[in-house]
């Protein structure tokens, strides 16, 4: 079979013609990107004006049917991104120069979705520090607030939310006019992530780029319906995934969870300033694993040392939001996939868990409530 190359998919798409300019998608300059994947899988990116940003969808869907038309295409994905703002030459003659509502809307570039009222994300500065553990049982705890719930699994790489919440086999179906992917529910919360595309035990081996617009398109092509809040469940560190979350999605708010121990707090500093530079708000520090307690003879033992991100809240100047033990029945709940907020509600740890979201949500309110309005999030 014959290899596809770039100016294969190039011509191909110069067959999209947009009608209010008539130019094509190439000439007029927003295809920004065309990668050809071991010969055959396609992946090319439309970056278009701000302003006409909720109009461009046809123009994806045009181009992905020409690609696929080339002898030898496997597959073709096409990202639709508005990153940057129209160029003059291209802008209508009666849009005005600020991109009117929609241009406001957007943010210069962040996606906007209209049934999601905020969105509140879960990082940490390194790994293995409980943060999936929290996102899940934090999104389980919101609803039993009656909140209306997501949770978007955000780690492309180690995604953890169909173990965790118990949908391990399930596939996301498309809604009725196969336009979207619908969300999977369960234990009352709605649930979107990579590792319901891939097997568990696949390996996700992609560049910086791909995994952006993979993130973009899951968000982009989910139907969430309405929710008063998602949650989105980062993966550990300060690299692409942490900066592009914060300037392409209308985050409300971060919440960083790290265990007591000095080295865990240092990274979570980096996570937490990370978030101040590009002006996300952090909503507080959750400290996880922060003692044991024996359920035989009630003695507790601090295992990582305590009250590490309670001073760390204190000298950054940012609200402490709890602690959570270090437990068994925390770790064997999630494991097999009903959380301890869900397996045993009027639990001790579930209590831990209530008592975060309950500050998670009242911060949250404060913000919408104070001129901070989240930008709205439309699923194109």
């Amino acid at each position: 079979m014959a290899e596809v190359s770039k100016d294969d998919v190039i011509d191909a798409l110069r067959q999209v013609i947009d009608a209010e300019s008539g130019g094509d998608i190439v000439s007029l300059g927003w295809v920004t990107s065309v990668q050809v994947k071991d010969g055959n899988k396609v992946t090319f990116v439309l970056e278009v004006p701000p302003e006409r940003a909720a109009d461009f969808e046809p123009h994806r869907k045009r181009g992905e049917e020409a690609v696929s038309d080339i002898p030898g295409v496997m597959s073709v994905t096409g990202i639709l991104t508005a990153h940057n703002p129209a160029p003059q030459a291209h802008r209508p003659p009666d849009a005005p120069e600020d991109g009117g509502a929609m241009g406001q809307e957007v943010l210069s570039g962040k996606m906007v979705l209209p049934t999601i009222k905020s969105i509140v994300a879960v990082a940490s500065g390194k790994g293995g520090v409980g943060k999936s553990t929290t996102s899940a049982n934090l999104a389980l705890a919101l609803s039993r607030l009656g909140l209306k719930v997501g949770l978007f699994d955000a780690d492309i790489y180690g995604p953890s939310a169909p173990r965790m919440l118990g949908l391990r086999e399930a596939k996301p179906e498309a809604n009725a006019d196969e336009s979207k992917f619908l969300p999977l529910e369960n234990h009352g919360i709605k649930i979107m992530s990579i590792g319901f595309m891939v097997p568990e035990d696949a390996p996700v081996i992609w560049r910086g780029p791909m995994v952006i617009g993979a993130l973009e398109q899951l968000l982009r092509d989910v139907e969430w319906g309405d929710l008063d809040v998602l949650v989105v469940d980062l993966p550990p560190g300060t690299g692409d995934t942490q900066l592009t979350i914060s300037q392409r999605v209308p985050v409300t708010g971060v919440v960083i969870v790290s265990t007591p121990q000095d080295i865990a707090l240092l990274d979570a500093r980096k996570g937490l300033n990370m978030f101040r530079k590009v002006e996300v708000p952090v909503l507080g520090i959750v400290e996880n694993m922060s003692y044991y307690l024996c359920p035989k003879c009630g003695h507790r033992e601090e295992i990582f040392a305590h009250g590490g991100a309670r001073r760390t809240a204190e000298e950054l100047n940012c609200d402490f939001l709890g602690e959570i033990p270090l437990d068994i029945r925390i770790r064997e709940t999630s494991d097999n996939g009903t959380p301890i907020v869900a397996f045993d509600p009027n639990g001790p740890h579930a209590k831990a868990y209530m008592e975060i979201a309950g500050a998670v949500w009242d911060k949250v309110t404060a913000i919408l409530a104070g001129g901070r309005k989240a930008p709205r999030l439309v699923v194109h």
